[in-house]
């Protein structure tokens, strides 16, 4: 997949999908399963136009609260069909009228024939462009428009802000459901103090992902990839202030796993449910127990998500 990060023309005509697509939980999926499934029928460039950084981060001056890492919105945008990416600086393009980002970018620079967006899209400095407007800008350039629409669950709008507020609830069973996979990290294993080991439950420690979301604390039960197998695991999250920790960081013990160490393996570690809340200890004898009572559960949570 080609990812381009200036406004360059493209040659071939595009299909092109328009959205900062924070999460691609299933609303942004449908939109771009749309884009895709159009280049493929009308031979376009299957095309995603998106910003390096959320708009809110540069005109509210809000720190970044992303659902994914930038690597991960890669790969799942690859893995939904996508050719080519356009990632533009939001800073270069927010003061352009809505008349230029239709001619300019949408025609003259995507070379596009179709566009796909979602229902709430805006577009031009102030957000002023909606997506009615788009589609009548776009249609005297003969450039077709499909607005999606909402795409609900429980009766209320999926969407990236109600997935950020089931995360810091612990609510991973329906962020999970609104982001149509499970949610988790890909980071590398870095070395820990090493106290699971000395409690016989040895886990495999991650540092938290810069600019993400940060999940309630607490124990939550997982899935853990180790080159292509899946073992079980017991994730905490948090300070742990049984003993003590300047950061937040990310703990996996996995009970089943036998193999050899794994510092410094990038490891997939996705969350199931949430078993327990962060709390400390009298001492390190019962937070032992604690663990290997959360084993229990996470063993009988994960089981069931093998069989869905």
């Amino acid at each position: 997949m080609e990812i381009i990060k200036e406004l360059v023309r493209s040659e071939k005509p595009t299909s092109t999908a328009l959205g900062y697509f924070d999460g691609l939980h299933m609303g942004h999926q449908a939109v771009i399963g749309e884009a895709v499934e159009n280049a493929e029928k009308n031979g376009l460039v299957p095309t995603v136009f998106t910003l390096l950084q959320s708009p809110r981060v540069v005109l509210r001056g809000e720190q970044p609260k992303n659902i994914i890492t930038f690597d991960e919105k890669i790969a799942i945008l690859e893995a939904l069909g996508v050719e080519r990416v356009y990632l533009i600086d939001f800073t270069t393009i927010k003061d352009i009228s809505a008349e230029s980002f239709v001619s300019d970018i949408l025609r003259d620079c995507f070379n596009a024939r179709h566009i796909s967006c979602g229902f709430n899209y805006h577009f031009g400095a102030g957000a002023r462009g909606s997506g009615e407007i788009l589609e009548d800008m776009c249609k005297s350039y003969g450039i077709s428009v499909l607005a999606r629409p909402r795409i609900t669950m429980g009766g209320e709008p999926v969407s990236s802000t109600r997935i950020r507020k089931c995360i810091i609830d612990g609510n991973i069973t329906d962020a999970n459901k609104m982001l149509g996979r499970r949610y988790g990290f890909r980071m590398p294993v870095v070395h820990g103090r090493e106290l699971g080991r000395t409690l016989g439950t040895p886990t495999l420690n991650q540092d938290f992902p810069k600019g993400l979301v940060i999940p309630r604390a607490g124990a939550y039960a997982s899935a853990v990839d180790i080159d292509g197998e899946i073992f079980c695991g017991v994730t905490d999250i948090g300070v742990k202030p049984t003993v003590g920790s300047d950061k937040v960081v990310i703990e996996t013990w996995m009970p089943d796993y036998k193999g050899g160490e794994l510092y410094e393996k990038t490891i997939r570690v996705d969350l199931l449910d949430f078993i327990r809340e962060e709390r400390k200890f009298p001492d390190t004898a019962q937070l032992k127990a604690e663990i290997l009572r959360n084993a229990e559960s996470a063993k009988q949570i994960f089981s069931s998500s093998q069989k869905s």
